[in-house]
């Protein structure tokens, strides 16, 4: 039976100071998505690259416990097959941050954040600390910069109009023209008749970068297209 010792077969300080390293880098990228108001934030960030920097200790304290068997034995111990596990496992909490908020997908960014921490978890776990660090830093400095660069950036945003015409005529052809006076492109579209109503419901999926350009084209559409009851976008 092993005592209290051989559970440390690495040096104390080294499986310590990985741990601790985890927790302060793992930290570090959750802090930043924590400040951004994400679902995973500092919590889960420092608490995934922890627990996957543990389990990358106790992968590799398996090999060495196992290493006494000969190459011939049945008995086959290879560290990468737990981190294997992590790597397909952390996709599932990664998942859980994405979600499709009115037409649009948010929470990826923090998804791909918690499978760089499992990434920096497994290479301190393994020793390979510099390389961790290195990358810690890259992914703050991605997820702290780029924002800035990205809003620069001028964009294909989407957006839906919904307008309510009264009558059954079609308007189709010139809501498609105002649209592209102010270089709004028309994507898809549906359109409900109510005949007891007798109006009909438009419901317009547009791109567009610039959105000063929707109110002047909704603007325009109120002066051009008679009987618009509703007129909205979201």
């Amino acid at each position: 039976m092993s005592n209290f010792g051989d559970i440390f077969m690495f040096d104390i300080g080294t499986v310590f100071g990985k741990l601790l390293i985890a927790a302060v880098l793992g930290g570090l990228i959750g802090w930043e998505r924590e400040r951004r108001g994400r679902p995973a934030g500092l919590r889960t960030h420092l608490l995934v690259c922890l627990g996957v920097t543990l389990i990358m200790l106790v992968s590799e304290h398996i090999f060495v416990q196992y290493q006494v068997y000969k190459q011939d034995s049945i008995l086959r111990i290879d560290p990468a097959r737990i981190a294997a596990q992590v790597v397909t496992g952390i996709g599932f909490l990664g998942a859980g941050t994405i979600m499709r908020f009115k037409g649009s997908v948010r929470g990826l960014t923090t998804a791909a954040s918690l499978w760089v921490v499992a990434g920096i978890g497994l290479a301190i776990g393994s020793g390979f600390i510099i390389p961790a660090i290195f990358t810690a830093f890259i992914a703050i400095m991605t997820l702290i910069l780029l924002p800035k660069v990205e809003s620069e950036i001028k964009k294909d945003k989407y957006i839906t109009m919904k307008m309510l015409i009264a009558g059954q005529e079609h308007f189709l052809d010139n809501i498609r023209s105002v649209l592209e006076r102010y270089s709004l492109k028309l994507q898809t579209y549906k359109f409900e008749r109510d005949f007891q109503k007798n109006e009909i419901m438009y419901d317009i999926n547009v791109k567009y970068k610039d959105e000063e350009m929707l109110m002047l084209a909704s603007n325009e559409m109120t002066k051009t297209i008679r009987d618009i009851k509703k007129l909205g976008w979201e």
